[in-house]
């Protein structure tokens, strides 16, 4: 028996089952429930509204039958189990005579049952119907509107047999009989199980293998493939406890119930930076679908690419989409169409790229029919909000720039791609390296050159290491800092591999440069052109057209575009996006008739007459030679944001005083690059300047704080690539600020870099915060030059461990301005301990340190303790999240018993019990500095808190006292209030959380108000 109690307990649990199936399986629960007559037409009908929320729905029904009192509830959980277990029906010989009394009353009774015989025939019904007088053309249209799945087609010719006095209903249970049982309705066809057998067959081939620059060898997916680091975006709004980490999943858990923003939504966004490791994480889960290794969920997934979906001029509908440009079956088309949209839980589809997709989302215009065609964008768009294929999931893969707040609305669960962990650079090397001895030296270069490192956290870098290792290990990659350093090592391996032996000397030099130069600045018109016009997949005319031949090809930086269906010549596209920006970049620079002037709108330094000029440009052609600079500011000016500022980060670092050198022997002025030297020099200085007039003068009474805007990081990098320290200096002289944020900024070890080059020229101190990125070890070792103008660092979540916090306090010990420190949300351990002990003991102006959410247990804590007995100087020591437990607690009790400056001590959810407590109280009694003491989500108890309260009694200095979440009654409370009887210093004591009645909250609350219950 369930009781209404009952029922609204497991109402959360409920809401979970009924949001997590498909809406035929929610509309199927109301069948049931409607023919036991636990709903009413009128609750049928406001709980079956198309376009509504189905978690709106869910919270909906279980309103209305919680209204109808326990018998409504029990029919309810009932229909859930019939339709989980996906029951046999009934036969219907023998239900009711061929002449009932009541027909309207007999299709509502046996409702579930009419609707799984009429599934497979009502078009045929519906045409009988409309023949016999029963319907007219108007019903019919309203029952075959193309959004509707053959199932709700069914349910709206029952709901008209029930208005309509025609004898309707009785036709339908004539005919209803005699149609064959359809046991169930998941797939059976002959033609699904054949496109089935055929999707993954065709997927299979596409994802099994990664073929190589040249050509000749492929290498098995499932050899080299390396997880990435795949993390659930925080949302802010939504954000937990302060120490709660954000989740870490595998590939594996992708669609499991972790952080979801949109219940209702049906897209996985997948962010990360270009070079992350967005296409092979979806190659890798195409392959393990097609190989039946997981996913098996979906029997159908369809990969897609938003690069060759724009290529689409056509206007086209769902079939179109699924069928020409994804695959065709060979009959039975119209079939597994509607099998597709009748079941749409059982449908994946996966698009990779929405940042190289030329149009901006918007849902501005909406499209709800499947079959009526419309253009590849709109039809894209509303896919991804669910007015097509609502329930079909959706993997959408971007950068970051491309994701506006109007995308975000509509997905489910927003994934973080951050690159490789340090293990996981290792573990590729070793994979793409079996011979003996390579991958050990590579690891040893890439541990003992910290820049190089850094740079590899992103996969396409360990894939530029990984090819150029015969490079990398003769000249040692001690010089090798900047992503241009790392791009001109890849354009040296494949000019010496493409080059004859006998004719080119196996070395890098002008000479290799210059005789490959049409080559070069061939490929380089194609690359800015297709950045111009938002084109990355180029056709035989359109390479025919920039002057690209079989040797430019034979370079290996362009290869075949992927497609699940091919047709005719397969078009070509570059190794990666950012080959296109570096080669774009590399034109700008060789083009010796291009004004230096040009380059100004890399950085938005144009004039605004010449920007309405660039865009009044008819649509250009690229062979054109008239007007060049004209042309080529056109296609700057059109180009996606993201796309233009790699570009330019990959234009200072060509301009570079080490690489100015060998550009400058491959073209006849020297005095061109110098001048175009000199203009990205002005226009970086110009933008920096700019960037910091736009900071807003600091609030009475508070520092200046900067929160960096999108294009600071941006330029702060492109001033990395220049490797000009006297340009670094003059960047920096304008920033007054005494706080610089830097949160959810995407920092990883390449920015740190970065970051430290420019920010050490700094005039003042700074107190720079970085929370919420992808420091790691290795980023923190990259800002190690800049932690002397650091008075404050905040590396909250940053997946660092005991070794990089070892490296950041050796060097921390030198620094007389660090006063700071904020580590919570990291992975350190008791290994860190002795190196922190070291700081608190020999730092003698050291003012905060926060520890919060990490694994240091009682030996950390012990080990901590023995430094804080030789400090003097500590105010704030934040240490929730870990677990130290009652000896942990112990120890640095009797650490602070006369400690002369710590104001703030925090040891929330700590497992501390009261013998721990016993030892505060006794630091109590002696402490008269301490201020606030946070001890909630403990196991104090009753005991723990008298021990409190005695310590109370003779302490003068402590004002707040936290004590939520641990247990305590009213013998607690009693003492607290006796000890606050001959406290008047304190005042606050939080007791929230705790096991008190109403009654006894208010009693208490009346004694004294100090006590927050």
């Amino acid at each position: 028996m369930c009781t209404q109690e009952h029922f609204q307990a497991q109402r959360s649990h409920l809401v979970e089952v009924l949001v997590s199936g498909s809406l035929e399986g929610f509309e199927s629960i109301l069948d049931h429930l409607l023919s036991w007559e636990v709903l009413s037409w009128e609750d049928y009908e406001s709980l079956s509204l198309l376009g509504q929320p189905l978690s709106h729905l869910a919270r909906c029904l279980l309103d209305t039958v919680w209204n109808k009192g326990a018998w409504g509830c029990e029919q309810l959980i009932t229909a859930v189990q019939e339709v989980q277990a996906d029951s046999q029906p009934h036969e219907l010989y023998g239900l009711w005579g061929p002449h009932s009394s009541c027909p309207a009353q007999d299709l509502q009774s046996h409702r579930p049952v009419i609707i799984r015989r009429l599934y497979s025939h009502v078009e045929d019904v519906l045409d009988l119907a409309q023949d016999q007088g029963f319907i007219s053309q108007y019903e019919c249209d309203g029952i075959r509107l193309p959004i509707l799945t053959s199932s709700q087609r069914a349910r709206r010719l029952l709901d008209l047999a029930t208005v309509k006095t025609n004898g309707l209903a009785a036709f339908l249970l004539q005919h209803v009989q005699e149609l064959p049982v359809l046991s169930v309705l998941p797939f059976e066809g002959a033609a699904c199980k054949k496109y089935m057998s055929k999707l993954k067959t065709t997927v299979s081939a596409q994802s099994r293998f990664l073929s190589t620059y040249d050509g000749v060898e492929n290498l098995c997916l499932e050899d080299i493939y390396t997880e990435n680091l795949l993390e659930v975006q925080i949302d802010v709004c939504k954000a937990g406890p302060p120490w709660q980490r954000p989740a870490t999943l595998g590939l594996q858990e992708l669609f499991g119930p972790h952080g979801h923003l949109n219940e209702d939504a049906d897209t996985i966004l997948v962010v990360g930076e270009a070079g992350s490791g967005k296409s092979m994480l979806l190659q890798q889960l195409h392959f393990l679908w097609a190989a039946g290794q997981d996913f098996q969920e979906f029997l159908f997934v369809f990969p897609f690419s938003c690069r060759q979906l724009q290529c689409i001029t056509k206007p086209l509908n769902v079939q179109t989409l699924l069928f020409e440009h994804g695959c065709w079956p060979d009959f039975g088309q119209q079939d597994i169409f509607q099998f597709l949209l009748d079941h749409p839980d059982c449908v994946l589809l996966t698009f990779d790229g929405l940042d190289e997709f030329r149009f901006r989302f918007n849902d501005c215009e909406r499209h709800c029919s499947p079959t009526d065609p419309t253009s590849v964008q709109n039809l894209l768009f509303n896919l991804l909000q669910g007015n097509l294929l609502k329930n079909v999931r959706k993997v959408l893969t971007s950068r970051p720039d491309a994701v506006t707040a109007y995308l975000r609305k509509y997905v489910c669960m927003e994934l973080n791609l951050k690159g490789f962990s340090e293990q996981g650079i290792e573990l590729y090397m070793r994979k793409h390296h079996r011979e003996p001895g390579v991958a050990d030296h590579l690891v040893h270069l890439l541990r003992t050159t910290s820049a190089l490192h850094g740079l590899c956290h992103l996969p396409v870098f360990s894939w530029i290491v990984s090819k150029c290792h015969q490079e990398l290990l003769l000249q040692g990659g001690g010089s090798l800092k900047t992503s241009t350093d790392m791009y001109l090592l890849t354009l040296q391996h494949f000019l010496l591999r493409t080059s004859p032996p006998d004719l080119v000397p196996r070395s890098w030099g002008p000479s290799l440069l210059r005789d490959r130069l049409p080559t070069l600045v061939h490929l380089g018109r194609l690359a800015l052109w297709g950045l111009g016009l938002c084109c990355y997949v180029f056709s035989a005319t359109q390479l025919q057209a920039a002057q690209v031949d079989s040797e430019d090809i034979a370079l290996g930086f362009l290869v075949r575009a992927k497609s699940i269906r091919p047709r005719g010549s397969a078009p070509l596209e570059f190794l990666h996006i950012t080959f296109q920006c570096f080669f774009a970049a590399l034109y700008l620079i060789l083009s010796a008739d291009l004004p230096p002037t040009t380059l100004r709108y890399l950085f938005n330094c144009q004039s605004l007459g010449g920007f309405l000029k660039a865009r009044l440009l008819p649509t250009l052609c690229i062979q054109s030679s008239e007007c060049k600079e004209d042309n080529v500011v056109a296609l700057l000016q059109k180009a996606e944001p993201h796309n233009l500022q790699t570009t330019a980060s990959f234009l200072a670092g060509l301009l570079s005083q080490e690489h100015r050198g060998l550009l400058a022997q491959c073209q006849a002025s020297e005095k061109a690059l110098l001048r175009r030297h000199a203009c990205v020099r002005w226009c970086l200085a110009r933008s920096i300047r700019k960037h910091f007039h736009s900071i807003p003068p600091a609030v009475p009474g508070e520092a200046k704080s900067m929160h960096a805007m999108p294009g600071f990081l941006w330029l702060i990098r492109s001033l990395y690539e220049m490797q000009e320290e006297r340009l670094a200096q003059e960047a920096v002289r304008g920033l007054d600020v005494e706080h610089l944020k830097l949160t959810f900024c995407n920092v990883g070890p390449t920015e740190c870099a970065a970051l430290a080059f420019v920010l050490r020229h700094l005039r003042r101190p700074v107190a720079l915060q970085l929370d919420h990125n992808s420091v790691g070890d290795t980023g923190l070792e990259q800002l190690l030059p800049c932690l002397g103008v650091c008075k404050a660092l905040y590396l909250r979540d940053n997946n660092i461990s005991d070794q990089g916090i070892s490296k950041l306090i050796e060097q921390a010990l030198h620094c007389e301005q660090l006063q700071k420190l904020a580590l919570f949300n990291n992975k350190l351990t008791d290994g860190c301990a002795h190196s922190i002990a070291k700081l608190l003991a020999c730092k003698h102006n050291f003012l905060a340190l926060r520890l919060g959410n990490n694994h240091i247990t009682a030996v950390g804590a012990e080990v901590l303790a023995q430094g804080l007995r030789n400090n003097n100087s500590l105010q704030f020591m934040g240490f929730w999240g870990n677990k130290v437990g009652d000896k942990g607690a112990q120890a640095l009790a009797e650490a602070l018993s006369d400690h002369q400056s710590l104001k703030w001590l925090s040891l929330v959810g700590n497992n501390i019990g009261s013998v721990g407590a016993q030892a505060l109280a006794l630091m109590l009694e002696k402490n008269m500095v301490l201020e606030e003491l946070c001890l909630e989500e403990n196991y104090l108890h009753d005991e723990g808190v008298c021990f409190l309260a005695e310590g109370l009694q003779r302490n003068s200095s402590l004002k707040i006292l936290k004590l939520s979440n641990n247990f305590i009654t009213c013998t607690g409370a009693e003492a607290l209030l006796w000890a606050l009887e001959r406290n008047n210093t304190i005042r606050e004591i939080w007791l929230r959380g705790n096991t008190f009645s109403p009654e006894e909250i208010k009693m208490f609350s009346h004694k004294d108000t100090r006590l927050l219950l």
